[in-house]
């Protein structure tokens, strides 16, 4: 019993642990990928009706805007930007693509984006043509120094109506952000290209502004709308992905409930355990008892015996817990060649590999959690165990 309860202790704590690792780990590059490859809040203007009747949410004069709105404390980068979805086509594939005109020195500031490690070509040749995802060069089979072609149904304006807009352009530069749905569809453009392609001239969309704290995000809110006037919207990343990300809240307050209690059935063992021994040691209590061993004593030995066992499973518990997720990746990729591939699928969960991350807090939390469990249920047979007659344990024998 013994045995079975310092093994229950250990896979319970080692679940516990690996748990919150990864769940720590899953927001941490979910969040990191979100702030490190788009902004943390997005300026915009409201629409309005110009003289023929039509609604535009376009930006005029935007370098005088932009200054203003870098000066708020905090923001770090102030991007002004041209977007547009359009169809790419090459090598008689097509996608889906939503473009980003934008500066080549805006373009060096987005770490995910700038990363030359995860990137393929240079970032300096931004300017004589496109940089591309990840995912639209393996859909549209494009490497470096291939052409793509561009399609917008807002193109260019005729007698006989508005013709679709085509135009080719050359990678340059060929990114990988982390998360699929960014690298499946974002196309990043020169911004003066941007502005022609759009029919934008002299104007941007919206603003990307980056700052200091991305997880206080909304409190940058009102400065920023007091910097670009009355028309002036405000979306953060929060409000983008929020959502998600109060889901995964939830999500991780019920495993850990869960996960609590598989704690607590296998810290019943122990009380088992202590049951069984103290049935069986009653002739030996007696005679203690009788010889003048206190109550208390009586107590301290067995809580002692049932303590050592949650202390040593959950220890053991800790270490599987930590190594697993420090070595999660040759883990997973055993898991994934043992079922054959196919595990993770970034399509569904956005990111590409599964992440974990040791918090401190998450293994104390673990560790208070067994040791306050497994000292809980020791008590009640040890207290059984001091209080026996000693009279009544030795009637028998």
């Amino acid at each position: 019993m013994t045995w079975i309860s310092l093994a229950g202790i250990t896979l319970a704590v080692f679940a516990l642990i690996a748990t919150l690792a990864v769940r720590s780990g899953f927001r941490t590059e979910f969040v990191d990928t979100i702030v490190g490859s788009s902004a943390h809040v997005t300026v915009y203007y409201a629409g309005e009706e110009d003289e023929f009747g039509r609604v535009s949410r376009t930006i005029p004069d935007y370098d005088a805007t932009a200054e203003k709105i870098a000066q708020v404390p905090g923001v770090t980068r102030v991007a002004p930007v041209v977007k547009g979805q359009v169809m790419a086509t090459s090598n008689g594939r097509n996608a889906g693509v939503e473009v980003f005109g934008i500066s080549g020195e805006n373009l060096q500031t987005i770490p995910r984006i700038a990363d030359p490690e995860t990137a393929q070509g240079d970032i300096a040749d931004f300017g004589d043509g496109i940089a591309i995802g990840s995912g639209i060069a393996r859909e549209l089979n494009l490497s470096i120094g291939d052409s793509i072609k561009l399609i917008s149904p807002d193109g260019v304006k005729t007698a006989f109506g508005t013709s679709p807009r085509v135009k080719s352009y050359d990678v340059t530069y060929i990114f990988t952000a982390g998360r699929y749905d960014i690298d499946r569809t974002r196309v990043y453009m020169p911004i003066t290209e941007a502005q022609l392609y759009f029919n934008r001239e002299n104007v941007v969309d919206e603003f990307e502004v980056s700052v200091d704290d991305p997880e206080e995000a909304e409190r940058y809110a009102a400065p920023l709308l007091a910097q670009v006037g009355e028309r002036g919207l405000i979306w953060t990343w929060q409000d983008a992905s929020g959502g998600f990300l109060r889901a995964l809240e939830i999500e991780d307050n019920v495993m850990f409930i869960i996960l609590s209690i598989l704690v607590l059935i296998a810290a019943m063992n122990i009380v088992s355990g202590l049951i069984m021994l103290v049935k069986n040691k009653g002739r030996d209590i007696g005679i203690l008892r009788t010889m003048g061993l206190s109550e208390g004593s009586v107590l301290r030995i067995f809580f002692i015996c049932g303590a050592f066992t949650g202390l040593i499973g959950t220890a053991l518990g800790v270490i599987l817990g930590c190594l697993f997720a420090l070595y999660i990746d040759p883990i997973f990729s055993l898991v994934n060649y043992v079922s054959g591939g196919g595990v993770w699928d970034p399509s569904v969960r956005g990111i590409y590999q599964l992440p974990a991350q040791l918090r401190l807090g998450d293994v104390l939390s673990a560790v208070a959690l067994s040791l306050g469990l497994s000292f809980i249920v020791t008590i009640f047979p040890a207290r059984r165990a001091a209080r026996m007659n000693p009279v009544e344990a030795l009637r028998y024998e």
